[in-house]
């Protein structure tokens, strides 16, 4: 079996796209990866339950941005290869297939996981099922939590088809009055309404239903004077890979139009329940102006993503033992003083294994620090009560020169960074937004501080985001270092963000797109001259992911050799 890989890996030469593997189906085959997990026995129940959400968050923005970009190349006629030799329609077809079965797994093991919570006393019912006393604070939730906000649309030529928004879950109904008049309506469910109600007074044994069931319930009172004969539920997914314009004259007002353009994008994916009548579907698939093909059926849950609610702190022994990072010793050593022990030696910490706390209590040390004259800062994605945004509010409010390099294209995070750039402008920090037709995906602070009447500079750098709650389960590397040409390049790599005066040199730091990739191949190419001239030859990468042909083949002659 070893040969026989062997000469399948000798056979794809360097002119063989089967070199590549398609970009779309490899992340498709990531999130099967994830779905795996759900159904990994070795894992608490809730941790599996937590794998499933995420497998199912993950292809809802799969959807949204790159089914979308297939699509927008199909609408464009776009014909070329990819790399891997696909055109967009091959790619396209093989990815909704793809996906379609993801999604018939992720029905399987949400039917089994369900009741394999039911069997450590966690249920999901209907209030049906419920005893009479359940039943009636049920009806008094709704009565005071849900009828509020609920709007029934009835659909008739009066009453054009409503506009559902992205990622919004609905009940289409049909209705039938004592007349014989029929009608057809919709409910749309408001998005900050909670998927899942808990009854009280359990906590040891969990008890939900979903809003949907609870609404059901109650539609005479939504619809007084119909019976209804029909109640499914949908959700529709839409286009999310919207382009900025690059002359835009205010790049904040641009993402600020770009985010409630997202919410309109055309419809890219449906889906619907199993138990939808087929006149239904057809009607909402006309309405929404989309193919049959991009319809998917579900036989349990609408809205796989959703079942996170369901993950109750009240059973830890349901859920991973905690884990307490450890937090760096030298740091310690030195009474909590960063700059002190970063002076004594660079530092380099792992996390989620050691504490990202050292990276938060880096900037507030700095903000709070009266010798420190100057902070700067890139953000690309960080939480809405971020410790560091607020420290660099604190530092620029106390007079301190602060710059904050807010990346404002890290997807699906616009909003919060718009709404952090707003903060932070308030308090009189400078904000930028990058290279316009670049990401800044670059990891950097630095601290300027005046010590016995010179000025020394401190750096951080990163691999991960400065997002406290992702730190604590992402495995990323941060660096601290007051090393005098790193610090002096990570400042003239400020300078061309924020100016775009181009670095005539770096003297350490290697910055995509002038130099990384060349300075890779040629650190490639020397480990291939050590193995062929018979001396040591190792190659270690830590990647995210990665897409380059030109270093994908390099690597390729690498393992040849």
């Amino acid at each position: 079996m070893a040969k026989a890989a062997e000469k399948d890996l000798t056979s794809i030469g360097p002119r063989s796209r089967k070199r590549f593997i398609n970009r779309e189906l490899s992340w498709l085959a990531f999130n099967e990866r994830v779905l795996e997990e759900a159904m990994n026995e070795r894992h608490p129940v809730l941790e599996r339950l937590r794998f499933l959400s995420i497998s199912g968050t993950n292809l809802d923005e799969f959807f949204m941005v790159r089914v979308a970009g297939l699509r927008a190349q199909l609408r464009a006629g776009v014909t070329s290869l990819s790399q891997d030799g696909r055109r967009p329609s091959r790619q396209f077809r093989q990815v909704n297939n793809r996906a379609m079965e993801l999604m018939v797994r992720q029905q399987e093991t949400w039917q089994f996981l369900k009741e394999e919570l039911a069997d450590h006393g966690i249920a999901v019912v209907h209030p049906s099922d419920l005893d009479e006393e359940a039943q009636l604070w049920l009806d008094d939730h709704f009565t005071h939590e849900i009828f509020p906000v609920l709007t029934p649309l009835a659909a008739d030529p009066a009453h054009p088809f409503p506009f559902i928004p992205n990622g919004g879950t609905s009940l289409a109904l049909s209705l039938r009055r004592a007349d014989g008049v029929s009608m057809s309506a919709l409910l749309p469910l408001p998005n900050q309404m909670p998927r899942f109600i808990r009854l009280p007074g359990r906590p040891k044994k969990p008890t939900f239903v979903t809003v949907e069931d609870v609404i059901c319930r109650h539609l005479d009172s939504l619809f007084p004077g119909f019976e209804v004969e029909e109640a499914e539920h949908f959700r529709i997914l839409r286009d999310s890979d919207v382009e900025i314009e690059e002359k835009a004259e205010d790049l904040l007002l641009e993402f600020e139009s770009l985010v409630k353009r997202r919410r309109r994008g055309s419809a890219i994916s449906l889906r619907v329940s199993s138990f939808m009548s087929k006149e239904m579907r057809d009607s909402i698939i006309k309405e929404l102006h989309i193919q049959e093909e991009n319809v998917f059926q579900a036989s349990g849950l609408v809205g796989i993503g959703d079942l996170s609610e369901l993950i109750v702190s009240e059973r830890p022994d349901l859920l991973f033992e905690p884990f307490t990072p450890r937090f760096p010793e030298r740091i310690r050593g030195f009474d909590g003083d960063h700059f002190a022990a970063i002076r004594a030696k660079d530092l380099l910490v792992h996390h989620p294994y050691e504490s990202f706390d050292v990276v938060v209590q880096f900037v507030r040390q700095a903000a709070r620090d009266p010798d420190v004259v100057a902070i700067k800062q890139t953000l690309y994605r960080t939480s809405d009560d971020s410790p560091i945004v607020g420290d660099l509010v604190e530092a620029a409010e106390s007079g301190k020169n602060v710059t904050a390099l807010i990346e404002l294209k890290a997807r699906f995070d616009e909003e919060a960074n718009v709404r952090l750039a707003r903060k932070m402008e308030a308090a009189g920090v400078h904000v930028v937004y990058g290279v316009i037709d670049l990401k800044t995906h670059a990891k950097m602070s630095l601290v300027v501080r005046r010590e016995g009447g010179t000025l020394r500079s401190y750096a951080h750098f990163g691999t991960g985001n400065y997002h406290p709650d992702n730190a604590r389960v992402y495995t990323d590397l941060s660096y601290f270092t007051c090393d005098p040409e790193l610090c002096r390049d990570a400042a003239r790599v400020f300078n061309y963000t924020t100016g775009y005066g181009h670095p005539d040199q770096l003297d350490k730091l290697v910055v995509a797109p002038f130099l990384l990739r060349d300075t890779l191949i040629r650190l490639i190419d020397g480990e291939i001259e050590h193995a062929e001239a018979g001396r040591p030859a190792t190659i270690w990468a830590k990647l995210n992911a990665i897409a380059d042909g030109k270093i994908i083949d390099t690597l390729y002659r690498a393992s040849g050799a």
